[in-house]
């Protein structure tokens, strides 16, 4: 366990900020999400696995939506109701989706990516040497100033398990599109954070990374 701290360590040490690859587009118009069929729900949580070895291939626009709208999107169109559950309804955690073309924030109302930073991130996500060749990695990110009606003291246990829930939303949707998937505790949060520009009150609570299975060996899977 020592040896793969040291190793992470100096893997996030060597990181840094990319420029982007191919065009930064201000948003990104995502196809509309698929709300039905799939695999049986049970079948999906009989498959639900983490992968640490993921193809360089890209995600098309259609897997990005669907994948994003299963993580947090909006399936109650009259009152915004969302996917995912979290305390009071505040929705205080915003997924941010850190792509090889930029950084980008997930609006669930437009159901669209906007433009955060011009800038690959990617390797800034998390200290496995895996997250910087991923073609997606999924940042979780709790805005506390959202939960002015929680208790100070309850606020990040509460986006904690908000987050929770998105990153088993994320994991079942995986499991039925037959998608590589890895949530991720393991990061650098202050260090994120500064380099994503958010707010004092933004805190990056989990990652997740998502892409499609690397054939070319032995998967790595173990939660």
């Amino acid at each position: 366990m020592k040896h793969l701290f040291r190793l992470g360590t100096a893997l996030r040490d060597q990181a840094c900020a990319r420029p982007v690859t191919g065009v930064a587009s201000a948003r990104i118009e995502l196809p509309a999400p698929d709300r039905t069929g799939g695999m049986p729900i049970m079948e999906a949580f009989a498959k639900r696995r983490t992968t640490r070895r993921f193809a360089a291939r890209l995600l098309d626009d259609k897997l990005l939506s669907n994948v994003l709208w299963a993580a947090n999107g909006i399936n109650r169109d009259p009152d915004g109701g969302r996917t995912a559950p979290s305390v009071l309804a505040l929705h205080e955690i915003d997924v941010y989706a850190m792509l090889a073309r930029g950084v980008y924030r997930y609006d669930p109302r437009r159901h669209c990516l906007e433009l955060a930073i011009a800038s690959d991130l990617r390797g800034l996500t998390g200290y496995q040497d895996f997250v910087g060749d991923a073609p997606l990695d999924l940042v979780y990110v709790a805005d506390l100033s959202r939960m002015h009606d929680v208790a100070p003291s309850q606020r990040e246990p509460f986006a904690s398990a908000s987050a929770g829930a998105i990153v088993q939303n994320v994991y079942l949707f995986c499991a039925a599109a037959g998608l590589a998937v890895a949530a991720r505790g393991w990061l650098n949060r202050s260090a994120l954070g500064g380099e994503m520009h958010l707010p004092r009150d933004s805190v990056p609570v989990l990652a997740q990374t998502v892409g499609h299975f690397d054939l070319s060996g032995d998967a790595d899977d173990n939660g």
